[in-house]
């Protein structure tokens, strides 16, 4: 596997899986559910095993994805650029982690979104760790809780250590997001983490409801007569 990841390999492989993943897009039909208007920059906050939400969120190009230097992460920094999202890596070790969240409060404070997930990279599964509230903090910018939920058996889950949610063939889903949690200067950054602990769980509690409201007002025809991506705020 560590040689299948090297050099041209793992441009190859990059090329399979963005073509496996361009072919899907055409079969995943994401509403955004109450994305809050006027709340640019941000922070956008998701499950490491919801991470492939960022589909759905709009202005691509102004979008910062936070993605780990590991092999893994090297393919899927390839995959996400290819759909047109900036990335942001830094190099191996602690140097690495300072040197990616530079550039990511670097991004915010020029007007543009970031997105990371906020269990990973390496677990335990959903439990925010305060990387995101620390940098959401020095860049003054909200952060937007995203949770990804459908109900089609298509929406398969892996065996992964996160569990990670992929839509395969034909899938209805939706992006619910939270209200945007502001970090002031002089916050207590345990109690924003905290926070932003309770608003992924109450979205996942709240996804099933939303879901069938979705489908009630028949939101995904709509979509696709429409566009890619289709927002309601109801």
């Amino acid at each position: 596997m560590v040689k299948l990841l090297r050099g041209k390999n793992a441009d190859r492989v990059s090329n399979l899986v963005y073509r496996i993943f361009r072919l899907q897009e055409f079969f995943t039909h994401i509403v955004e559910v109450n994305h809050p208007d006027n709340v640019s920059p941000c922070m956008y906050a998701m499950w490491h095993c919801h991470q492939m939400c960022i589909h759905g969120v709009q202005n691509r190009s102004k979008l910062n994805v936070l993605i780990s230097r590991s092999r893994d992460g090297e393919i899927i920094a390839q995959v996400v650029e290819k759909w047109g999202f900036k990335t942001i890596r830094g190099s191996k070790g602690k140097k690495g982690a300072v040197e990616a969240t530079m550039q990511m409060i670097s991004a915010l404070k020029s007007g543009e979104n970031g997105a990371m997930m906020v269990d990973g990279p390496h677990g335990p599964a959903r439990v925010v760790k305060d990387g995101v509230v620390k940098i959401a903090k020095m860049a003054g910018v909200p952060i937007v809780p995203i949770y990804w939920y459908s109900e089609n058996f298509t929406f398969a889950k892996f065996p992964s250590w996160d569990s990670l949610r992929m839509p395969i063939f034909d899938t209805n889903l939706i992006n619910l997001y939270g209200d945007p949690i502001y970090v002031p200067e002089d916050c207590d950054e345990e109690e924003i983490r905290l926070k932003l602990q309770a608003s992924l769980e109450d979205l996942e509690r709240r996804a099933p409801e939303a879901y069938k409201e979705v489908y009630k007002w028949g939101l995904w025809k709509r979509k696709r007569s429409a566009s890619s991506q289709y927002r309601w705020n109801p």
